[in-house]
């Protein structure tokens, strides 16, 4: 019995590899402990196998009976994963693969060592925990996406599988097969190692190029985004230019309004100033308002403030902004754009008799706060970033310029719904 030692050892690690290989690389469909128990059962059947082969002194039957218990144990437990029939068929052949890799190596590396019958066993438990490494903390999600396209890969398995058990089913002696085809079978073993490590390396270059492509077709969004802003911005700059003309004329008026005033009080005729003043205050001051001293966005938050009392929404707008800025002004005045013309449409939907209101809030503090509030008539939908989603064709595009503002100067930009009153925040 002793003699046999040896025999039951190998037998013993390379059946244990051979489950922990397959419960590495399949998808369990059920608890653990029913794989487990499955496993156990492959285990106990593949290693008396084993052990009557060894009593016997036939390891070439050994070899060839291996190959088919293996597998028909495989097919009766495949019911218990995941995997279809086709994935689960190439991770068996990729394990009796790794096996017949691990098998071959350890015999013939053994051969040169002083105790081979030992050597084997020792290096066998090596080989498979290095293949268990490999597989496990660096290889599987490679591994999974092979699996996902096996069609692509099947061919690798399948070649590698029929070379290997070429050589054991039509060897009358293993042992010796072992020996007298040393040199092809490490050749086949060296084509095998090339070839899965070409799958996982294109595998693993192909999901960088992928990441890179998402990651420069979000860059591209952006920058397209930004780009329908501007260009919806161009009738906004002539609004700009308006204004100011406006607010230019408004002050050469103002003076000369100030002149007459003064002449009627010095000449005595208050009843002509007073009815001026009148005149005056039923004009209005119009467009002629100044919110903030940086024109652009003096001009957009005039252009909307008007549109409000067209469509008589109140309006609360606090903007204190010097003249520059340390983000552009044109794209910060794309924003509030944005963001106003959204809120008018919010309130513009409200139900008749609602009251309607438009409160922007825009402070310098170290970083620009800029707050939008408004009433809405229901709920908003947001999506997982948190970001407003519109299920209305050719709407969406000023939020999503707005977001791609808030991106480009590291921004945060909060969407927030509490009752009926939704708010954007945005800190740049």
């Amino acid at each position: 019995m002793r003699e046999h030692l040896p025999d039951f050892l190998r037998a013993i690690v390379s059946t244990t590899a051979n489950v922990l290989l397959m419960s590495s690389l399949l998808q369990p469909k059920y608890s653990k402990r029913v794989t487990r128990l499955a496993m156990l059962g492959i285990l106990a059947a593949d290693l008396g196998t084993a052990a009557y082969c060894y009593l016997s002194g036939n390891l070439t039957m050994l070899a060839k009976l291996d190959i088919v218990l293996f597998a028909v144990l495989c097919f009766a437990v495949r019911p218990l994963f995941q995997d279809s029939f086709m994935q689960w068929l190439f991770s068996y052949l990729t394990v009796q693969n790794i096996s017949d890799v691990v098998i071959i190596l350890s015999f013939e590396i053994a051969r040169f060592l002083p105790c081979p019958e030992y050597g084997n066993t020792v290096l066998r438990i090596v080989l498979f925990a290095v293949f268990l490494l490999v597989l496990n903390r660096w290889v599987r999600p490679l591994y999974r996406q092979a699996v996902e396209h096996w069609a692509t890969y099947f061919a690798v398995a399948l070649g590698v599988y029929l070379t290997f058990n070429y050589y054991v089913l039509f060897s009358e002696d293993v042992v010796s097969m072992l020996t007298e085809n040393a040199a092809q079978l490490l050749l086949v073993i060296f084509i095998a190692l090339a070839a899965y490590s070409s799958i996982f390396i294109s595998l693993k270059n192909l999901q960088q190029e992928y990441q890179v492509k998402q990651e420069n077709h979000a860059m591209h969004a952006e920058r397209a985004y930004l780009q329908l802003a501007a260009e919806s911005m161009t009738q906004r700059l002539r609004l700009m230019e308006e204004t100011a003309v406006q607010n230019s004329r408004a002050a050469h008026d103002r003076r000369h309004f100030n002149n007459l005033l003064l002449e009627l009080v010095q000449r005595g005729d208050m009843d002509a100033a007073t009815a001026l003043l009148k005149k005056e205050s039923a004009a209005g001051d119009g467009g002629s308002r100044v919110y903030c001293e940086n024109l652009a966005l003096n001009a957009v938050v005039c252009h909307y403030a008007e549109l409000a009392g067209q469509l008589e929404i109140k309006t609360e707008i606090e903007v204190d902004a010097p003249r520059q800025l340390a983000v552009d002004s044109l794209e910060l005045s794309m924003a509030v754009a944005n963001l106003m013309e959204n809120a008018l449409h919010a309130c513009a939907a409200l139900p008749a008799g609602e009251r309607r209101y438009l409160r922007v809030t825009c402070r310098i503090a170290g970083r620009l706060l800029l707050e939008v509030e408004n009433p809405c008539a229901g709920p908003v939908t947001l999506d997982a970033e948190g970001y407003p989603v519109s299920a209305e064709e050719g709407h969406g595009v000023g939020t999503k310029s707005v977001i791609a503002f808030a991106k480009k100067y590291d921004g945060e930009l909060l969407y927030k719904q509490e009752g009926r009153v939704f708010r954007v925040r945005l800190l740049v």
